[in-house]
């Protein structure tokens, strides 16, 4: 079911001004997770992977498996923040619910954890990382190689995950200052 490219976290590194931040690409089929530290300007690759519960298992069995897997990698890596992906809106109201239950499910999982959790729409994250809101998943891709030069996605849901947490790093100030004033 867990699909991960890289080994446990060392956890040494976060006493200092570091913060740890895991990117999540919500998917009923696939889920892509990322994790990188972020100190100023300074981002480094920590691990990524995608969750995959089985495409045959009922629903509630998907979404249980789904938040399992969740809570194994935020207990695996210890993020201090997330950061999830908004979803845009299906043609097919059958579909656009179900990807609705797997969203709920991780932005569900970090927050049981305590840890905070900031939504960015896809337009933000492409601009962000390609600096073109309408990018291709290949150039965001491309540009996760360039801006964390030891992450190696196998799925394009783990690039996309460390794109949000990319995102997140960068305008994590301003999403804070949104949480406070509501």
């Amino acid at each position: 079911m867990l699909v991960s490219d890289a080994a446990p976290a060392q956890v040494g590194a976060m006493a200092t001004g570091m913060i740890r931040i895991i990117g999540l690409d919500p998917g009923l089929r696939r889920t892509g997770w990322g994790v990188i530290e972020a100190e100023g300007t300074r981002l480094s690759y920590v691990a990524c992977g995608t969750i995959l519960p089985p495409e045959k298992a009922p629903m509630a069995d998907r979404l249980a498996l789904l938040h399992q897997g969740l809570a194994e990698v935020l207990s695996r890596h210890l993020p201090q923040e997330a950061a999830v992906e908004e979803t845009f809106v299906n043609m097919n109201p059958a579909s656009t619910l179900k990807l609705g239950q797997a969203r709920g499910v991780v932005m569900l999982a970090p927050a049981q954890a305590g840890l905070p959790v900031a939504e960015y729409a896809p337009l933000l994250v492409k601009k962000t990382v390609v600096g073109a809101g309408r990018a291709e998943k290949a150039q965001i891709r491309m540009m996760i190689g360039v801006l964390l030069p030891k992450a190696d996605p196998k799925t394009e849901d783990a690039a996309d995950a460390l794109a949000i947490a990319v995102t997140h790093a960068h305008h994590r100030g301003a999403a804070a200052l949104r949480r406070a004033a509501l």
